[in-house]
């Protein structure tokens, strides 16, 4: 194993880079889109790419390249990605779904704060933060 200065950092940035490439992407999609810097979009659950499904790809990916994709370490990685990555795409869209239904429920009462709407992803969006998380491990691998 490499010394702590080189590899083991690589464990510990792998996770906050992905989640700062998936977001800048994220944000230039969204200005992209409004034909403005869509400041009023960071940090609202959805979108292109899946911050969620390209933080974990990245650590995954990072995981796989350093100890191999055979490795004990890869498959633990590997069965929480999956997980996040199912939550993203299945409970957390159905979560938007009953929102949306609680909303018109309540869409009469006058101090009702409408529920966020946009909590899921749709399957592009997983997979598109599963290959920006790739390439990021992959980009990480040439820095540390």
């Amino acid at each position: 194993m490499v010394g702590f200065v080189n590899q083991s950092w690589g464990y510990i940035i792998a996770p906050g880079l992905g989640w700062v490439v998936a977001g800048g992407l994220k944000f230039l999609i969204n200005s992209i889109k409004a034909r403005r810097l869509a400041w009023d979009r960071v940090g609202i659950y959805g979108g292109m790419p899946s911050t969620h499904s390209c933080i974990i790809s990245t650590t995954a990916f990072f995981v796989g390249l350093e100890n191999g994709f055979l490795s004990a370490p890869f498959a633990v990685a590997l069965a929480v990605g999956l997980v996040v990555m199912m939550d993203a795409w299945g409970l957390r869209r159905k979560l938007g779904r009953h929102a949306a239904a609680i909303n018109e429920l309540m869409a009469d009462r006058p101090q009702w704060t409408p529920l966020s709407e946009r909590l899921g992803h749709s399957k592009i969006e997983v997979l598109g933060g599963v290959v920006v998380g790739m390439w990021t491990a992959i980009g990480l691998t040439l820095i540390v």
